[in-house]
């Protein structure tokens, strides 16, 4: 299985970037598949010695054309252009092509809370999706992100202006994860699979609260940054809304120094480090 190639599916979105990075540092055999392989981040694969093959996460037949051959798949879905109906179809359609081409492990990138009855109407339709999964002969892992760094981001005109916006009191800690930190770990599964196979992993980086937030990103820009408590009833999207009242109740449960201390290969990055590389003034 040595040479044959890792398949990440979305490779030029978020996660996929990020997974397709820790891989090539890695030194991996990578097939990454892509809505558009003429795009300049996919051709940037392409230059980088990455097999840029294109295909829908909607459409079987191009999954399981882009899953020929492959030791691993790493795999996530996305209600944010089409609903969590959609999302659920996508997810179906990339378990029944890995079972159609008996991918020897399958990688599926969730959310942390999907097993709590969240009532996140995106939430839920990942552990549908998991339950799919679950289901299938496919030998599987699911890893469960929280919240990323990187959604902080939008908002960033008023960071630069000096206010974060978020719906939770400024001292109530939100577990969240670094991309390169998902990336990283993902990696790691597809690279050494045993040793997690059929278990599901919850991720977190750090917890800093609001106000800690606000001090890293104004310690980042050189100027004071300070966290506006948003409230819940002036965020109108359902799903959203949804989510922070998830939040602001039983919110994530990831025991975060167990998961550190259990892999210390990860960096395991602050929310303040990546402030620092994100928004950057060099001290």
């Amino acid at each position: 299985m040595v040479d044959q190639p890792i398949l990440v599916l979305a490779a030029t979105g978020g996660q996929g970037s990020a997974v397709t990075d820790a891989l090539l540092r890695r030194g991996a055999a990578i097939r990454a598949m892509v809505r558009e392989p003429r795009r300049e981040s996919a051709r940037r694969l392409a230059d980088q010695g990455v097999d840029v093959v294109a295909g829908s996460l909607s459409d079987r037949g191009s999954l399981a054309a882009a899953m020929d051959g492959v030791s691993a798949v790493f795999a996530y879905t996305t209600p944010f252009e089409s609903g969590v109906d959609a999302e659920v179809a996508q997810g179906r359609a990339i378990v029944a092509a890995a079972d159609e081409k008996r991918v020897p492990h399958l990688v599926f990138s969730s959310v942390a809370g999907a097993g709590q009855e969240s009532g996140v109407p995106h939430f839920d339709s990942k552990a549908r999706i998991e339950g799919a999964l679950t289901a299938g002969d496919v030998p599987f892992t699911i890893l469960r992100p929280t919240y990323f760094f990187d959604n902080a981001l939008g908002g960033t005109e008023r960071i630069l202006d000096g206010v974060l916006d978020l719906p939770l009191a400024s001292d109530r800690p939100l577990q969240q994860l670094a991309r390169a930190d998902h990336g990283a770990f993902a990696a790691e599964v597809l690279l050494d699979p045993a040793p997690y196979v059929g278990k599901r992993i919850e991720l977190a980086s750090d917890a800093p609260t609001p106000a800690q937030m606000a001090a890293a990103l104004g310690d980042a820009l050189g100027r004071e940054v300070r966290h506006e408590h948003v409230p819940l009833k002036s965020i109108g999207n359902p799903d959203m809304h949804a989510m922070w009242t998830f939040l602001n109740g039983p919110g994530y449960r990831v025991d975060i120094p167990a998961l550190h201390a259990s892999h210390p290969e990860i960096a395991w990055t602050t929310f303040a480090d990546w402030a620092h590389v994100r928004f950057g003034v060099t001290h």
